[in-house]
Order: structure tokens, then sequence, then C-alpha cells
């Protein structure tokens, strides 16, 4: 789906034609073209209207690219990267812009809901980021950048929610969750890394000679990509703190277990002693305890009293 925007309006599903016809006027009606889930005419029109070079056109089709910056005759080439929650697990997305002094393309294979919501104010506002592809350049990698934010305000409740289970119950299936978040964390942070580095080039010299006053704007979305990027590491803590909580829970699980099974293994200690003591057919033994009964209440009467004082000291040092 394709949708070029100029100071003249909004053409949705322009014709290769077309693009090429606006393309020649970008100096003076402004440019930008998004595609989004690009097929081969797409990138047929990519390599014939534009005349990109056929390694960004295969960066495009292959994706999987770190976040990154290059220059070629005429423009540059810029991937950043979006992330979305799905459950316990992150999904990257790439963006590829096409940077020029007079136009901006923009390729992406699924909606992305700010990018559409600025594509539309756009759309119906004529304003000054028609002229100024520049500027319209930084609000949509600022739109692209914040799209990360709130991911990571779920991830952060996400984590939370973890936890709390966590102190609650500890089930072997928290603990598959949080070895999986730490690993999308781990991927996350590494492509924020390579994300902040780009900013930092670009906030000291912009695409041109005469554009470097775009770095004041390059340097809020560089402060975003740091707050993002400290954000994962504190996630990256949290949950390691989370798993040190799992495998305590667990512990302090199995060590009340222990506990009990040694109490109910102490208590039946002396009553298999003495059931075993008496049962012996000492000739002294039975002469003592001849009277009728006698030998079965003194029997009973030694195992209650040796279950009592168990139970009390057990009691006193806090075991039960």
């Amino acid at each position: 789906m394709r949708t070029l925007i100029t100071i003249k309006g909004a053409f949705h599903e322009p014709k290769p034609s077309d693009i090429a016809k606006h393309l020649n006027k970008c100096e003076d009606e402004g440019f930008w073209l998004d595609v989004e889930a690009p097929d081969k005419d797409d990138y047929e029109m990519l390599t014939k209207a534009f005349d990109f070079h056929p390694l960004t056109i295969d960066d495009v089709k292959h994706g999987n690219q770190r976040p990154k910056l290059e220059e070629y005759k005429g423009y540059s080439f810029m991937v950043l990267f979006d992330a979305s929650l799905k459950g316990d697990s992150i999904d990257f997305d790439e963006t590829y812009l096409y940077l020029a002094k007079h136009y901006l393309v923009t390729i992406h294979r699924r909606p992305l809901p700010l990018l559409l919501a600025l594509r539309k104010n756009i759309e119906t506002d004529a304003s000054r980021t028609r002229a100024e592809p520049m500027f319209l350049t930084y609000l949509v990698v600022d739109q692209l950048v914040d799209a990360n934010f709130p991911v990571l305000e779920q991830l952060d409740e996400t984590i939370d929610e973890l936890q709390d289970k966590i102190i609650d119950r500890a089930d072997p299936e928290q603990l598959r969750s949080i070895y999986a978040l730490k690993h999308d964390i781990t991927k996350m942070r590494q492509r924020l890394g390579a994300q902040r580095d780009m900013f930092q080039r670009l906030i000291s010299a912009s695409l041109g000679p005469e554009d470097r006053e775009m770095g004041l704007y390059y340097r809020d979305v560089y402060d975003h990509v740091v707050r993002q990027y400290e954000a994962v590491d504190s996630h990256r803590d949290l949950l390691t703190g989370a798993m040190d909580v799992y495998l305590s829970t667990v512990s302090n699980r199995l060590n009340v277990t222990m506990k009990a099974l040694t109490v109910i293994a102490s208590v039946f200690l002396p009553l298999s002693f003495l059931t075993g003591f008496y049962g012996m057919n000492f000739a002294l033994l039975t002469q003592v305890l001849e009277a009728p009964y006698l030998a079965f209440w003194v029997g009973i009467g030694t195992m209650v009293a040796a279950t009592v004082i168990q139970l009390y000291f057990f009691r006193r040092r806090g075991w039960i």
C-alpha cells in the first residue's frame, strides 16, 4: 500500500509514473512516500523511479537488519526498529527510510499506528512539514522511536505481575516466562544500543553540512533512545530479581516441606523404638508387667508421653 504526500495533497496508491512526476518537483512540492507491506511492484518502483542502490533494496527485502545509517550518493539509508509485546514475548519489526534533501521514503511491513496518525495529520493540514522534508524526517523518526515507550511500560507491568504471581505461588511456567523475556530484552538492548550510537552521530552532523541545525532535533530523539536504553537495563535487572525471588520461593517451599517431613519422622522415631522394646520377650519384662493389661497401658502411656515431650520441644524451638 502506497501513500504519497506533497503540498498538493495526499495520493493513495499512486502509479509509478505519478511518483516520478512528483519526484521531479519535490524541491517545490515536498515529497513523502510511505510504503506498507511492499511487494514485487514496489521494489521495482523503488529501483527505477529513485535509482536506489541494490544493496539497500536487498536489506528491505530480507530484513533482519540492525539499526544503522548508510550514506549513498544523493541520499542516506536508515534502518530503525520498533517493538511490540505479544503475551510474554517481544516482536521486533523494522522501518526503512530513504532520506534526501527534498524527499523522504519510508517502508514498513505492518501498520504503524503512530506513523499513520502523523500521516493523517499531514494529509489534513498543509503545514511546513510538507515543504521542509528534513523537519518531516525528524517527525517521522521521532514517532518511530517513541513507539517503543508503550512496549516498555507494558513490560514493566508484566514483570510486576510476574513477581506477584511468583510470591503467591511459584510455578515452572513462570521460570520459562522469565527466561523468554530476558532473552527478548537482551535483543532489544542490542538494538537500542545500535540506535543510540546512530543518533549520536546525527547530533553532531546531520545529513548535509547545511542541515546541521537538525542536530538539535535529533538530540531530542537521542534523549528518548537513551531513556529507553536505561529502561531496558532496569527491566533486565528486575527480571534477574524475579528469578532470584522464584528460586528463593521454591527453596523456602522445599524447606517447609522437608521440615514437615522431618517432624513427622522424628515423632515416629521414638514410637518405633518403644514398640520394638516392649515387643521383646525378656523374662524380666514379662514378670514386671504380668498384671492383666498392665503392659498395654504402660506401653501406650510411654509412647504418648514421648510424643508430647517431642511436640513441646518442637513448638518451643519454632519448628511447628
